[in-house]
């Protein structure tokens, strides 16, 4: 058989029926999403999104198709060109691309558009496996740290241009690789130590409460007794510095668009404005709460139906499904989702090359970020950011995307038995 064959035997089927479940019960509920109760325009109707929506999962087989039939070493070969071929896209989409909501995230011509920010994401983690392939290469030294994060920095300071906050976010996600790869553990203990503090200067409205706080454990701390002096000292740093990153946050807040403040504002104190700011969350949250045990039924909801949740086809699609489906629907497709990280976990840990664990790792947090985000934002955890569910929100860039992510790093374990001649 040659290495260009698709080798049938050797494919993941499990990851692949996880993937083909997850879209087909997307696309039901994208129809779910845009059924006003009529039954004049069936699921099939090319003029709805369910029907745009099948010819994008029709052109994602055909890729599919051409990923495992082409050479596993050509995503190698390519790595970087490609990278570099969606960075020149990235620097021309503000100036080329179509506006709206005052972003601009697509190019192309007529109809057909794509989202530069979607695809440079694989292209990124190929590069990234490219780069740190190398047997010399070691993320415990700064010069190779420096280089991995220039690698995934170029997309994100080009995608904060357009200006979309939450696609930059997802490359983020790449630190999980990174930490799997050896990047040592106290840029996470800084990391998770800055979300915390930014967390808790968000959270907390009146400086003077907090400045109360800290003196409270200062008191306690005297009360103590021994060596209190040594604890004063080092709480009462923390509490300086905290109430100067503080008001530093405030200030940076401040100079925020508007729609982003909002957002921050509302995640916490959701009922700070339920019919403006917090109205998507808030019906989102009614919407999959009155789904109960077993939900309401398919093309049932009434929070769907009448298009209470705006963007529900797309952001808010995991509410459509909690409405009608339930809480068993629910646990079902996040059990579909748990299953597709838990083999990706599989599949990158049984690979016979540097590059192509890296790869999957990559592949691994990207899908990781997009699920718990997504399903995050719909009830009310996190800030509405614009993260598409996997596989499963509307959207031909989105599908793509992932599709190509997912399929690229499929190929490579099912030629894994050829990679061992290439081990160094």
């Amino acid at each position: 058989m040659k290495e260009t064959d698709i080798h049938i035997e050797r494919v993941d089927w499990i990851t692949v029926l996880v993937y083909f479940a997850l879209v087909i019960i997307g696309w039901f509920n994208i129809y779910a999403a845009v059924y006003d109760g009529q039954a004049e325009k069936s699921i099939f109707d090319f003029s709805i999104n369910s029907g745009k929506q099948l010819v994008w999962i029709g052109t994602a087989i055909g890729l599919i198709i051409v990923i495992m039939a082409a050479d596993y070493r050509l995503y190698e070969n390519l790595s970087i060109i490609l990278y570099l071929i969606f960075l020149a896209l990235l620097v021309v989409t503000p100036f080329l691309g179509k506006e709206v909501n005052g972003q601009i995230l697509s190019v192309g011509f007529g109809d057909f558009r794509i989202q530069p920010g979607e695809f440079a994401k694989f292209a990124t983690a190929l590069a990234l496996a490219k780069f740190m392939e190398r047997p010399t290469f070691d993320l415990s030294k700064t010069k190779y740290q420096v280089q991995a994060f220039a690698v995934l920095l170029f997309p994100v300071v080009l995608i904060l241009l357009q200006p979309d906050t939450g696609t930059a976010m997802v490359y983020f996600s790449l630190l999980v690789m990174f930490y799997r790869e050896g990047l040592p553990q106290s840029y996470f203990v800084l990391g998770f130590g800055f979300i915390a503090l930014t967390l808790m200067a968000l959270g907390i409205e009146n400086n003077f409460y907090l400045a109360l706080g800290i003196a409270a454990v200062i008191a306690i701390l005297i009360f103590l007794g021994k060596r209190s002096w040594q604890k004063i000292l080092v709480f009462s740093l923390i509490g300086i510095a905290l109430i100067a990153y503080t008001y530093s946050l405030d200030f940076v807040v401040s100079k925020l668009p508007e729609h982003q403040r909002n957002r921050i504002m509302v995640l916490f104190n959701p009922d700070i404005d339920p019919l403006g700011v917090g109205w998507n969350v808030t019906q989102s949250k009614i919407a999959i709460g009155s789904g109960g045990f077993s939900g309401k039924g398919y093309l049932e909801g009434t929070q769907t139906k009448f298009d209470f949740v705006p963007e529900q086809h797309t952001d808010f699609i995991f509410c459509t499904l909690g409405e009608e489906f339930g809480w068993i629907g629910s646990l079902v497709v996040i059990a579909l989702f748990v299953t597709l990280l838990y083999r990706l976990v599989i599949m990158a840990e049984r690979q016979k090359t540097r590059f192509s664990r890296i790869y999957g790792y990559c592949a691994l947090s990207i899908l990781l970020f997009h699920f718990m985000i997504n399903i995050a934002m719909t009830i009310g955890l996190f800030p509405v950011v614009g993260i598409p569910l996997p596989f499963f929100s509307y959207g031909g860039s989105s599908l793509w995307s992932f599709t190509i992510l997912l399929f690229i790093f499929i190929k490579m374990d099912s030629s894994r038995a050829m990679q061992l001649g290439r081990i160094s």
